[in-house]
């Protein structure tokens, strides 16, 4: 049987593929033009246009498990990502896993009314809810301007610590939850190794670059400011954001870390930082 993996050139999705088809399982990825890397196949499917929803049935009938990662800066996804549930039911699929993030529950915004909708029609499913990915470092515009041109982190997050995790460590759990034989039919959190506050993140960068980093505390508006002119989000994205970055401060992942619901990963930050060392050299 095959496992369809939505969402498969992005950060999660391809890490995911490399793990079950090293273990030999047959699997689907998906991107919007169809295309994606060796040695994978790949379907068009775009979350946005229901009319590519058959594609992946019509290329592997023998689908009966998928990973679903939603469509990306969407407050709500039930309402592009039902109907395909609800599609692929009728395939044969037997299970679903769901991408969400840490602080988004059961019925909340983005990917927390997917977990209610999958529960409400009794079938088979897992929900992944990651704290703040280590790669976030790497790869937001935000961050790495931020670090390569003003030796800062920037947030809002005070002293709050939490638990980055990373993709390696999310992609290991997405493919336990998919070949699983009992489904956890639950969310859990993917978590990170260790606590870390912003102000401890920048110490451990400037020992592995070899020069000071600090954590810069913004205010909400600054945080806006950056997030929609630097990162591109709009205005709503941008400030949901900032509202869970603010509920650091508060102690929300401290709380999630110290729940017995979770998968605590491997992947130290530290390790992280020395393994990408040359994407913030001056």
């Amino acid at each position: 049987m095959t496992i369809l993996i939505t969402g498969g050139t992005g950060k999660t999705g391809l890490k995911l593929a490399h793990l079950l088809n090293k273990a030999g399982h047959p699997i689907l990825l998906t991107s919007r033009k169809g295309e994606v890397s060796h040695p994978f196949k790949g379907v068009k499917f775009d979350w946005l246009d229901p009319s590519t929803f058959d594609n992946p049935f019509d290329v592997d009938p023998a689908i009966d498990r998928v990973y679903i990662v939603g469509p990306v800066g969407i407050l709500d996804m039930l309402p592009h990502v039902k109907p395909f549930i609800d599609l692929a039911v009728t395939k044969g699929v037997k299970r679903f896993v769901v991408l969400g993030a840490s602080p988004i529950p059961k019925g909340g915004p983005v990917a927390g009314k997917i977990h209610e909708y999958l529960e409400e029609i009794c079938v088979d499913y897992a929900v992944l809810r990651p704290t703040w990915f280590m790669e976030n470092f790497s790869i937001s515009p935000v961050a790495t301007n931020s670090i390569r041109l003003h030796n800062e982190i920037g947030s809002v997050a005070k002293d709050g610590r939490l638990a980055f995790v990373s993709v390696d460590d999310i992609a290991k759990a997405a493919s336990d939850a998919l070949l699983d034989e009992k489904s956890w039919n639950s969310d859990r959190y993917i978590l990170g190794p260790e606590l870390l506050s912003y102000g401890e993140v920048a110490a451990l960068l400037s020992k592995v670059l070899g020069r000071k980093i600090t954590h810069k505390r913004l205010t909400q508006d600054e945080s806006l400011s950056i997030w929609t002119s630097v990162g591109g989000l709009s205005i709503g994205l941008a400030k949901g954001l900032i509202k869970m970055e603010a509920e650091i401060a508060d102690g929300a992942e401290v709380a999630v870390f110290e729940n017995d619901n979770k998968i605590l990963g491997k992947t130290h930050l530290r390790e992280f930082f020395e393994s990408n060392r040359e994407l913030w050299v001056i």
